[in-house]
């Protein structure tokens, strides 16, 4: 029992921060709430997906991430999850958050060179969990684990989120 009577204590959420355009890692791992992946992990599933390619279609040819879709899924797969599309045409109401481990989502991002923002727009993987009730955005790039708030805030989230574009 806390000696605070009457607050609440805040759940402890993992959150990785923004390293490199190892996004889609870092999302697997907030929506997981622990690391379990890292760059090594997620090249040597690129290789599985593409053994013989050159150029492997999964990554960037940098070797600096940008993974796509397909690494994610594999990813899942490998601890006995998957993940289930949404097509973002369908009313969130629909959506339904029963046996969900998380979302997570790819969105537009703006490219920056410190504190310059560039006319150029790329795609980043976010992750959002509930923890005790409360969804959080776990977003890479944020400082810290934002609340969203219960099912109502997180379809209004989800909404959002998905009407930034394509």
């Amino acid at each position: 029992m806390s000696g605070n009577l009457g607050q609440t204590e805040t759940p402890a959420v993992y959150h990785e921060r923004q390293r490199l355009e190892l996004c889609a890692v870092h999302a697997l791992n907030n929506v997981l709430q622990e690391r379990l992946f890292t760059q090594e992990i997620a090249d040597e599933i690129c290789k599985r997906l593409a053994p013989d390619a050159r150029w492997n279609p999964h990554r960037s040819f940098l070797g600096t991430g940008n993974y796509d879709v397909n690494v994610i899924m594999a990813a899942l797969q490998s601890v006995g999850l998957e993940a289930i599309w949404w097509d973002k045409r369908r009313p969130l109401e629909q959506l339904s958050l029963a046996g969900l481990v998380g979302f997570i989502v790819n969105v537009p991002s703006n490219v920056c060179l410190g504190f310059l923002s560039l006319p150029v727009r790329r795609r980043h993987w976010i992750a959002v969990r509930q923890l005790d009730g409360i969804y959080y955005n776990l977003d890479s790039k944020l400082k810290a684990p934002a609340p969203i708030g219960g099912e109502a805030d997180l379809r209004v989230f989800l909404q959002e989120v998905l009407s930034q574009g394509p």
